[in-house]
């Protein structure tokens, strides 16, 4: 008997008051929180609460098992920049010192995860300066978010700023990155809330086997992304809950689960970051802000560790140590 391929399940559009689409009724909420966010902008205060958050800000280093026969692209290290809501209650000389700090962990690649503004247009602007801070040698992509979205459909004002300024938007498309003698296959997609996310449209041109990496904001979209045998999700949206009380968030931003860290599938992996800002309240509690550095690491490395700690996530200086003192008996043939 012929066994069918499982159908590709396809991720749920978020739906509720906050979560959903700013449509309807939910507008006139939406424009509600837009005032109180931008009353509290105003306050000095609020400004001290978000530095001393700030303060906080995290870059874990963490490592993403390659498959095999995908060696060559181990050590490829990808800074993974999410939820900066530039222009609540941070601002650009903020964003300087952030992207000051992503550039002295020398990632190969620069990656945004959407919401890069708040509540208006011309926040994008906040970028300017910033963006000049970083030089990764494969460059700076991005795509959309839902407060990206903010002002409807045609983003167009934010994608040219960007892409004059040195950042590449992959809105449902995809780019080949070579590094040592393999490829990888960048891709994003629109927004899940806001936008229109096509995953066929972002793996179109990726080869059998090859190693993909997909950036969407909403994690939700992972169930798609593990059918079609992406490698690696990375996301945000979340903020991780923001304010965290006895280890859980009153607020959830994803129906199945994805609120913040690891999550596997297989051979599949998502990552959820925390993001670096904040929306609504300048707040964070139990939820630090994080720019990840994920570093892609090759099988063998992947085998060791898992024979010697029973497959737990490490960073990469502990991976790397482990290997080095790995006996001969225990190293895979």
């Amino acid at each position: 008997m012929k066994i069918q391929p499982r159908q590709r399940r396809t991720a749920p559009r978020p739906r509720g008051v906050l979560s959903g689409k700013t449509t309807g009724s939910f507008r006139s909420l939406a424009r509600a929180l837009v005032s109180i966010n931008r009353w509290l902008d105003k306050v000095p205060m609020t400004h001290w609460l978000h530095r001393r958050v700030r303060s906080r800000l995290e870059m874990p280093d963490l490592s993403m098992p390659l498959r095999s026969g995908n060696d060559s692209l181990s050590g490829l290290r990808i800074a993974f920049v999410s939820d900066v809501h530039a222009g609540s209650f941070l601002g650009e000389e903020d964003l300087i010192e952030i992207f000051r700090r992503v550039q002295e962990q020398e990632p190969d690649l620069v990656l945004f995860g959407g919401d890069m503004i708040n509540t208006r247009d011309c926040e994008i602007l906040l970028f300017k300066r910033a963006l000049t801070m970083l030089t990764p040698r494969y460059g700076m992509f991005a795509v959309p978010g839902n407060h990206d979205h903010s002002f409807g459909s045609d983003i167009s004002a934010w994608r040219s700023f960007l892409e004059d300024n040195g950042v590449r938007v992959l809105m449902n498309e995809g780019v080949r990155i070579e590094h040592a003698d393999q490829s990888l296959w960048l891709c994003g997609v629109d927004d899940l809330t806001e936008g229109d996310p096509d995953l066929d449209a972002a793996l179109d041109g990726r080869r059998e086997g090859e190693t993909s990496i997909l950036l969407s904001h909403h994690p939700d979209f992972f169930c798609e992304a593990a059918d079609a045998n992406v490698d690696l999700q990375l996301s945000g949206h979340t903020h991780g809950g923001q304010v965290r009380i006895g280890g859980k968030s009153p607020l959830r931003h994803s129906a199945l689960g994805y609120e913040q860290g690891w999550f596997i599938e297989g051979d599949r992996h998502l990552y959820v970051g925390r993001g670096v800002g904040v929306s609504v309240l300048p707040i964070r509690i139990g939820a630090p802000p994080e720019v990840p550095m994920i570093t892609l690491r090759r099988s063998a490395d992947r085998a060791v560790v898992e024979a010697l700690v029973g497959g737990q996530e490490f960073s990469v200086d502990c991976v790397d140590s482990l290997i080095e003192t790995v006996p001969p008996s225990l190293e895979p043939i």
